[in-house]
């Protein structure tokens, strides 16, 4: 069903958005978060990220796992959620990068 694609699809962006967040708050560093001032560009404390990283494994799971029946082995399922985290981390990288010694878009 193409809702269950786009939820997976979904699921697999916030767990992409997860891993960053929550390593950088489990390392005890500042990083960029929605809560920052100003937003997405300044920094929020550790434990600020540890908690928006755990919310995002929280929204990852009921996507892929409480949407329909994630099957890991469907192509068409892993696929929708292997896009969903490929997207998302691109998006990190141009986003977070001119930040922390990547390139910026344009650059």
């Amino acid at each position: 069903m193409l809702l269950h694609e786009v939820a997976y699809f979904f699921g697999g962006a916030f767990l992409a958005n997860a891993i960053p967040h929550f390593v950088s708050g489990m390392m005890g560093r500042a990083f960029q978060s929605p809560f920052a001032k100003p937003h997405g560009v300044g920094l929020s404390s550790s434990t600020v990220n540890v908690l928006w990283g755990f919310a995002n494994l929280v929204f990852a799971y009921l996507l892929l796992v409480r949407v329909g029946s994630f099957d890991i082995h469907a192509i068409d399922q892993a696929a929708s959620a292997g896009l969903g985290m490929l997207w998302m981390a691109v998006m990190a990288a141009r986003m977070f990068g001119r930040f922390h010694g990547g390139r910026s878009p344009g650059s």
